[in-house]
C-alpha cells in the first residue's frame, strides 16, 4: 500500500489527537480560526447565503421535519472509512449549495447537514462549525427536531451499534443525558448527576465503612520527575520495582523502566511509541514516508522538556493525545474488529451502548483555566509533527491549554500506604506547583493520573470516601470512610485536611481553604469548614465562587442552548 493511501486512511478514521476531530473536518475549522483569506471568503460565502434565505422566512412543519429524519435514519450509513469521508463531503458540499438557493430549498439543505452529522464522530465540534457556517434556520430545524425525540420516551431501549448507526442515537451523544445514560457502567455502584451548576457522582447502594465502591484503572499515569529519573517505579503501573527485576529499552530519551514486559508492552503501544521511541507509527502493511531522524529528535526534545522542568501534567497531555492516536490507528489496523488487548481499553460504559470515544468522556471534565507556556506547545507539537503529517497544527496554544487546564484540575495524585517522606519541592513558588486532587497531600505521592469517573468526586473537608492505591499501583479503589446511603453524593478530600501537630485548628483550616482555593478555584463551603468557628473572620482566599466550568460546546449542548448568528447563546 502507497504512503499517500495509507495517510488517506489515517486521516478519514476519525484519529482524535488533541481536539477530538477527525483530520478531514478537523482542517477547515483550524482555517477558519488561523487563516485570514478563508474567514474572508467564509464570511463572503456566509452574506451570499444569507441574502439568499432573507427573502422569506423557512416554512416547514413538524410534520415535514419527522418524515424526513426518518427517511435519513432508515437509510443505511458507508461502512468504510473512505466511503465515509465521500458521503460526507459529497452532502455537506450539496448543502452549502441548497442554500445558496433560497427558502424553497433550507429542508432539502438540512437534511444533507444532518447525513454529514451522521458519520461525523465528534458531532459537538462539527455542530459547532455548522453553527457558525449555514443559516440559522437551517441549522435549528434538524437539531431542534432531534432534541425533541431525545426528550420522548423511548421505545427501543436495547442499543447495539455505535451513534451514527443507531436510531435516536446521534442525539445521545450529543446531550449529557444521552451520555449519562451509559456513563458510567453499571459495575461502578454509581451514576452521575446534576447538583447545582455542576455534575456529581451518587452512590447507587449502601455501603458499610471500609467498602470499596468500585476500582478504577488509569487512563494516563506519569511518574513524578525524581522518581521517573531514578528509575525506581514503573513508568507505567508506577508500581515499586526491585533492582534486578527492572525492564527497559534502548534508545529510549525518557529512560523508562517497568516492572514486567506486560507493562512495558502496554505502555508502548498506548503512548510512549508514539512519544519517544523510533518506530513507526502505522502498521507495517500501512506504509510510511516518516523521517525518522526529525522524529528521534522531536522525541528527544520532548524528554529533555520533561526532565528539566520536572512537571508531569504535559507528559499526561501528551500521553492522553498519543493514547488516542493509538486507538483510532488500532481500529484501522483491526478493521473493525476487537481492540487490540494491549491497548487496555477501560471499560466506562455498559456493554451494547453508544460507542464513546476517549474523547468523548474528557470533553466533559470541567476545568479552570491554566496558562499554558508557547515553549511547551511547540515542543509537543513536535512529537506529534513528526509521528504523522499535519497532527502539530490541531494542538494550538488555545486546544493545549484547555488539555493542560482539565488535567491539573481533574488529575489524582497516587500515594502508597499514606504516603513517601522523601519527595523534592520542584517549583519554587506555590503558584507554580503542581496540584493533584489526593488527601494526603501532593508532597507525599509517587505520580499522579487522569480517572475518568473520578474525576466527577466533589471535595469535602469531611470526605465520605478516599482513593486507596493498595495494589501498589495506579489502580484506584475508591473506599467508604464511613456509611453511606444509596442516593448520597460521594466526596473525597482534594488535600491534606487533617490537623498538624504544629499548627492550630484555626491555621488548619486556612491552610486547607488557601490550598483548594490555589489550586481548583474555588470557596470551600463544606459542612466542616461552614460550621467551623474558631476563625474570627473569614480569610480572603482570592475567590468567591466555584471558577470551574465546561467546554462551551458542551454547556450550550447540555443546556439545550443553540448560538444566534450574532454570536449570542438562547435557550430552545
Amino acid at each position: 500500500m502507497s504512503a499517500t493511501r495509507a495517510w488517506s486512511l489515517y486521516t478519514i478514521a476519525a484519529v482524535t489527537v488533541v481536539t477530538g476531530v477527525i483530520a478531514y473536518a478537523a482542517y477547515f475549522d483550524y482555517k477558519r480560526r488561523n487563516d485570514a483569506d478563508f474567514r474572508k471568503k467564509l464570511r463572503k460565502d456566509k452574506k451570499r447565503i444569507e441574502k439568499a434565505t432573507a427573502k422569506k422566512p423557512m416554512n416547514v412543519s413538524q410534520d415535514e421535519l419527522r418524515a424526513a429524519i426518518a427517511k435519513i435514519r432508515a437509510e443505511e450509513v458507508p461502512e468504510t472509512p473512505q466511503d465515509r469521508e465521500a458521503y460526507f463531503m459529497h452532502h455537506v458540499g450539496l448543502a452549502e449549495k441548497l442554500c445558496m438557493q433560497g427558502p424553497e430549498s433550507a429542508l432539502i439543505a438540512a437534511m444533507s447537514f444532518f447525513r454529514g452529522l451522521r458519520v461525523y464522530p465528534s458531532p459537538v465540534e462539527l455542530l459547532m462549525i455548522y453553527q457558525k457556517t449555514i443559516p440559522e434556520e437551517v441549522f435549528k430545524a434538524p437539531t431542534a427536531k432531534l432534541q425533541e425525540d431525545d426528550e420522548a420516551p423511548e421505545t427501543s431501549p436495547e442499543r447495539s451499534g455505535p451513534p451514527s448507526e443507531t436510531s435516536s442515537q446521534e442525539w445521545d451523544r450529543l446531550t449529557d443525558p444521552g451520555y449519562y445514560k451509559f456513563f458510567p457502567a453499571k459495575h461502578f455502584n454509581v451514576s452521575v448527576q446534576d447538583q447545582g451548576h455542576k455534575k456529581v457522582l451518587i452512590a447507587e447502594k449502601d455501603f458499610m465503612a471500609g467498602d470499596v465502591i468500585y476500582t478504577e484503572e488509569a487512563v494516563v499515569a506519569a511518574l513524578d520527575a525524581d522518581l521517573q529519573e531514578a528509575g525506581t517505579h514503573c513508568t507505567h503501573c508506577l508500581r515499586l520495582v526491585h533492582k534486578g527485576d527492572s525492564v527497559t529499552a534502548d534508545n529510549d530519551p525518557l529512560n523508562a523502566v517497568y516492572c514486567s514486559k506486560e507493562c512495558q508492552t502496554k505502555s508502548k503501544l498506548q503512548s510512549h511509541r508514539c512519544l519517544f521511541l523510533p518506530e513507526p507509527l502505522l502498521p507495517p502493511e500501512m506504509g510510511s514516508t516518516m523521517d525518522m531522524h526529525a522524529r528521534s529528535g522531536g522525541q528527544q526534545a520532548f524528554a529533555k522538556y520533561i526532565k528539566e522542568s520536572k512537571r508531569t501534567h504535559p507528559l499526561l497531555v501528551a500521553r492522553f493525545a498519543a493514547r488516542q492516536i493509538a486507538t483510532e490507528i488500532d481500529k484501522l489496523s483491526q478493521q473493525g474488529m476487537k481492540p487490540s488487548d494491549e491497548l487496555d481499553l477501560p471499560q466506562l460504559v455498559e456493554k451494547g451502548s453508544p460507542e464513546y470515544a476517549l474523547g468523548d468522556h474528557f470533553e466533559r471534565l470541567r476545568y479552570v483555566e491554566r496558562q499554558v507556556s508557547e515553549d511547551e506547545t511547540k515542543v509537543i507539537q513536535g512529537v506529534f509533527s513528526n509521528s504523522l503529517p499535519g497532527l502539530d497544527q490541531f494542538l494550538t496554544d488555545e486546544r493545549h491549554g484547555i488539555m493542560l487546564s482539565k488535567v491539573a484540575y481533574n488529575a489524582i495524585g497516587v500515594a502508597f500506604s499514606g504516603g513517601r517522606d522523601d519527595r523534592p519541592v520542584f517549583q519554587a513558588r506555590p503558584e507554580d506547583q503542581e496540584r493533584t486532587r489526593t488527601p494526603y497531600g501532593t508532597d507525599r505521592q509517587v505520580g499522579s493520573a487522569l480517572y475518568m469517573v473520578s474525576a466527577y468526586i466533589g471535595h469535602s473537608c469531611d470526605p465520605c470516601t478516599k482513593p486507596s492505591f493498595k495494589n501498589g499501583t495506579s489502580e484506584l479503589h475508591l473506599v467508604a470512610t464511613r456509611p453511606i446511603k444509596k442516593g448520597e453524593e460521594l466526596t473525597m478530600a482534594y488535600v491534606d485536611v487533617t490537623q498538624r501537630a504544629d499548627e492550630t485548628a484555626e491555621e488548619a483550616r486556612r491552610r486547607r481553604r488557601y490550598e483548594l482555593a490555589r489550586g481548583w478555584r474555588f470557596k470551600c463551603e463544606c459542612t466542616r469548614c461552614t460550621a467551623d468557628t474558631v476563625a474570627a473572620a473569614d480569610e480572603n482566599l482570592g475567590v468567591d465562587k466555584d471558577e470551574s466550568k465546561l467546554e462551551a460546546s458542551v454547556e450550550r449542548f447540555a443546556t439545550g442552548q443553540v448560538l444566534t448568528r450574532s454570536g449570542e447563546s438562547e435557550t430552545d
